[in-house]
């Protein structure tokens, strides 16, 4: 994934569990606000360490890929 679209995601990210975060404190839910300053910083982290699963050639030209189902 390049550069630009996982620094958009991570920020999207952030925003979102800052704002979730920021939301169950107001409503006093503080197992929810736990589990999202959790998750939220493991999801940015996560989309950095895992990499992209790469298709090659020949995975393209097997029948499963093509969602064909032989007996």
């Amino acid at each position: 994934m390049p550069f630009p679209i996982k620094l958009g995601l991570s920020i999207v990210v952030a925003l979102v569990a800052v704002g979730g975060w920021s939301y169950m404190g107001h409503l006093d839910q503080t197992g929810p606000q736990r589990a999202i300053a959790f998750l939220g910083p493991f999801m940015i982290v996560a989309l950095w360490i895992f990499p992209e699963v790469a298709r090659h050639p020949a995975d393209l030209k097997s029948p499963r890929a093509k969602g064909d189902m032989a007996p």
